[in-house]
């Protein structure tokens, strides 16, 4: 019987660790200067890294590079997989088994290491629970400090904010994505949650981590409260079970309590514009067709010059606002800045130098610092005197160009934000007097604490400074006295000190040098002195790392003290960043700012679409050979002119105008100026979009099953309050089966005899231009075109009126289609418009095809329009 193979102690302590990981999780294994991988891990981590699988005593192993692991950690992450540390936790000493701990597991959700992140973007951990009363959801992103939850009877208002903050890792409950595919056959909702979750990592937990009760006192606990009611949230909440999970996975992969939760806030799908997700990807807000920022909305009005700012802006998009003060507020400060465009201009400039202070803190809070980011802190402090002294002249500046500034000024929209920039002056001093000027990123590199600030730490490196000066003169003493030229006193990590001698001079080598080590070339020495020198050296040097080390943490608990006062100081500067980023884009690109009400009108002068509008300026041909974007004008309110139907041909410019209106208005409601020489503005609930021609073939739906599901969530959710805009509405069935969707789609949205949601229906079928006579609140509109010798040129003007025609022949050959090609097609087109039955070919064999439509003939009835 062969004998069974005996573990040793330092195997026996990876297994120990190893058996209580989550699944999908790579285990570092600290050894020495590596963390070394085992077994499986090894195999998966050689192939996910890229690096060589190696065996040793029938283990398969793979390694890492100590000082490199924050590289290779992040394309584990990237592959959405977790990794677990395990740290050597003492000092290694000859024949003793050293310690080690799980000290850290990183997940995708949950990493908040500055290299593992995307600064402009928020790196959010949120957990989904779907019972029958209804979508809780939570969300959190560690990195900041940001905690919010969402409770909802309808899972259709909270999946736009799901969608949109783009959590990196979701938390379920076990077994829900099993349950939601079961339910997916009869409710959308779920195949929508299930192709979410497919396409990020998702990590299941037990239900009892989502029980209300035990969340709201996880929550409670973190946030040292007694209640929630400061924040507004009933104990009783139904999203506190997710708040709770969340909690409890940040413990576990943080292994400690999270320290930078101060606050939780509730998401209320009634206080927010809803954007569902289709028109989310429509309308491109956060990412363009490409799956790319640059070609979005949020890419075209991010004039932020920091990360924070950025990071704003996109929480601006994913709820925006339906609170007129508070829009009025943001559309105000905007204006200051507007106004005062050397003040702005001046303001960006200090900005440029703002460090991004609430990851730096959260980082801190979390035990993970660097000296780096603690002089991030003394800049950025260093900044502030400067950045209030600006603001304060901005807000002190009269709106009107050249008036005299009132003694006695009224309250500016600045004023608030200026409360909230702390100075600090005593952290300021004391920082910029304890730091050097040009800090190491990492602790142990020591050398971080300033000349003069510590006198005990300036004796203990002058005499390592003293040391080195002696073992200096020891090397010139050495060669005068042995008469060897080159010999050397050198030091390495193995074998500390040591005075080395060439081979060709062993011979003058004296009798006090006792032989070190033997090289190729050279013989390696030491002596008493040298000795005796090497362990007051490093004596000198432990003593002052350790004292180094010891002032640094104090300086982070300097820090610490005033988090509250950094964490107002930087949300205050990201919103500065972004009122700012806005004014200038409003200069460059002549942007208006919105009049925002309570009616149910939308009135836009000049509107431009804002991403095609810099796009065209950065494309050398731009669309159709122009650079220039022709404005359009809309009036339309849901109790009056409710409906516009808009025809023209392809390429003329239909899409892009019902767009355009669609984000003029999320721009407002953002708070952002809109591409336009006025507006005026009736703040909506939804904004819903169907455009454009697309499959999901991955998930079983069509082209047209697509437009069929985008069209029913629209139809189920508008009110009367929404904004939609329709795109060819049936194009994707046959011509009659199209026509009479896109009719009683329209029929539908005007249904109510008094209001409707305003919407947008851009189409090709002429016929529908004929609803204008018995459907009072629809008005037809077209794209206009000029036609020369059988060309039409695009004059992107939408004018009132129905379109005559649909040009697509004109069209095809702009795209160039071959001359035959177009030629049969105007004979076709002909014939079909005429009162013949069939369409010949060359051979006497005609092709029989459908008769022509006749023109349709529309009665009013009370309840309902017919087709006759």
């Amino acid at each position: 019987m062969a004998r069974e193979k005996k573990i040793t102690p330092m195997m026996q302590q990876y297994y120990e660790v190893r058996k209580t990981l989550p699944p999908n999780t790579l285990l570092l294994f600290r050894l020495g200067d590596f963390y070394e991988m085992f077994h499986e891990d090894a195999e998966v981590g050689a192939q996910v890294l890229g690096i060589t699988l190696t065996k040793r005593s029938d283990y398969k192993m793979a390694g890492i590079p100590f000082h490199a692991a924050e590289q290779y950690i992040g394309k584990v992450l990237a592959a959405n997989m977790k990794v677990a540390i395990c740290e050597q936790v003492e000092t290694p000493q000859a024949g003793k088994l050293v310690k080690r701990a799980l000290t850290r597991i990183l997940t995708p959700g949950t990493t908040i290491e500055d290299n593992q992140l995307n600064a402009q973007r928020n790196h959010y951990l949120a957990a989904i629970e779907y019972d029958k009363s209804g979508f809780s959801l939570a969300w959190i992103d560690l990195s900041t400090g940001e905690f919010r939850i969402a409770h909802d009877s309808k899972p259709d208002d909270l999946l736009p904010v799901l969608v949109s903050i783009d959590p990196a890792e979701l938390l379920l409950i076990e077994g829900t994505q099993e349950s939601w595919q079961k339910q997916s056959h009869n409710n959308p909702v779920f195949e929508e949650l299930i192709h979410f979750a497919n396409s990020r990592s998702t990590s299941e937990q037990p239900s009892f981590q989502f029980d209300c009760d035990s969340g709201a006192q996880a929550v409670m606990e973190t946030l040292g409260v007694i209640n929630l009611e400061g924040f507004g949230i009933e104990k009783t909440h139904d999203a506190l079970g997710c708040a709770g999970a969340l909690l409890h996975y940040a413990r576990e992969t943080l292994r400690a309590e999270p320290k930078n939760l101060s606050s939780i806030r509730e998401y209320s799908a009634k206080a927010s514009l809803l954007i569902d997700p289709a028109t989310l990807r429509n309308l491109e807000i956060f990412k363009s067709t490409r799956g790319l920022r640059e070609g979005s909305l949020i890419d075209a009005i991010n004039g932020c010059k920091t990360a924070a700012g950025a990071r704003l802006l996109e929480q601006w998009l994913i709820a925006p606002e339906r609170s007129i003060p508070e829009l009025q507020r943001r559309l105000d400060s905007v204006e200051q800045f507007f106004r005062n465009p050397m003040g702005a201009t001046e303001l960006q400039a200090t900005l440029k130098s703002v460090r991004d202070i609430k990851r730096i803190l959260s980082r801190m809070q979390n035990r993970l610092r660097n000296p780096r980011e603690l002089g991030g802190v003394r800049d950025t402090l260093l900044q502030i005197p400067e950045l209030k002294s600006t603001i304060s002249e901005v807000a002190s500046s009269s709106p009107q160009a050249g008036s005299a500034v009132p003694a006695d000024r009224p309250t500016s929209p600045l004023d608030q934000l200026l409360d909230r920039l702390h100075e600090l002056p005593a952290l300021t001093e004391l920082l910029d007097r304890a730091l050097k000027e040009e800090l190491p990123s990492k602790l142990d590199d020591g050398g971080y604490i300033a000349t003069g600030y510590d006198p005990e730490l300036d004796r203990m490196l002058s005499l390592t400074t003293d040391n080195k000066v002696w073992l200096t003169e020891l090397e010139a003493a050495e060669r005068e006295r042995t008469g060897i030229k080159n010999l050397k006193v050198k030091y390495n990590g193995a074998f500390g000190y040591f005075i080395e001698v060439t081979k060709s001079n062993l011979s003058l080598v004296p009798e006090n040098y006792i032989r070190k080590q033997t090289t190729v070339n050279a013989e390696r020495f030491i002596t008493e002195d040298l000795k005796a020198k090497e362990k007051e050296i490093f004596h000198a040097e432990e003593n002052s790392k350790r004292r180094e080390e010891e002032l640094f943490l104090g300086l982070i608990e300097a820090v610490l003290e005033e988090s509250v006062a950094l964490t107002q100081t930087a949300e205050a500067l990201a919103e500065l960043d972004v009122f700012c980023g806005w004014a200038e884009i409003a200069r460059r690109w002549d942007y208006c700012k919105p009049e925002l009400n309570d009616s149910d009108v939308l009135d836009i002068e000049q509107g431009r679409h804002p991403v095609v509008e810099q796009m065209l300026r950065k494309d050398s041909q731009g669309l159709a050979g122009s650079h220039a974007f022709v404005p359009n004008s809309i009036g339309i309110s849901a109790s009056n002119n409710q409906i516009h139907l808009i025809t023209g041909p392809n390429m003329a410019g239909k899409s892009t105008f019902i767009r355009q209106v669609a984000l003029i208005t999320l721009m407002a409601q953002v708070g952002c100026w809109v591409p336009a020489s006025a507006a005026k503005i009736g703040i909506v609930d939804r904004i819903f979009s169907r455009v454009g021609a697309s499959d999901d073939l991955a998930r079983g739906n069509s082209t047209f099953m697509v437009e069929m599901n985008e069209t029913a969530n629209i139809l189920n959710n508008a009110t009367e309050n929404s904004l939609i805009i329709l795109d060819e509405i049936g194009r994707g069935t046959s011509t009659y089966d199209g026509l009479s969707i896109a009719w009683s789609v329209i029929e539908h949205l005007h249904r109510d005899p008094e209001t409707g949601p305003k919407t947008l229906f851009a189409t090709h079928y002429q016929e529908l231009t004929q609803l204008d006579k018995h459907l009072g609140r629809l008005e037809n509109y077209s794209v206009a075109v000029k036609e020369w010798n059988d060309d039409i040129v695009f004059v992107r003007q939408v004018v009132k009126g129905a379109a005559d025609r649909s040009y697509g022949i004109q069209v095809a050959r702009l795209a160039g289609l071959p001359t035959p090609v177009i030629d049969r097609a105007k004979e076709i087109l002909e014939r079909l418009e005429s009162d013949d039955a069939s369409v010949t070919v060359s051979s006497p064999t005609p092709i029989p095809v459908a008769k022509p439509r006749k023109k349709i003939k529309v009665e009013k009835d009370e309840n309902q329009l017919g087709l006759f």
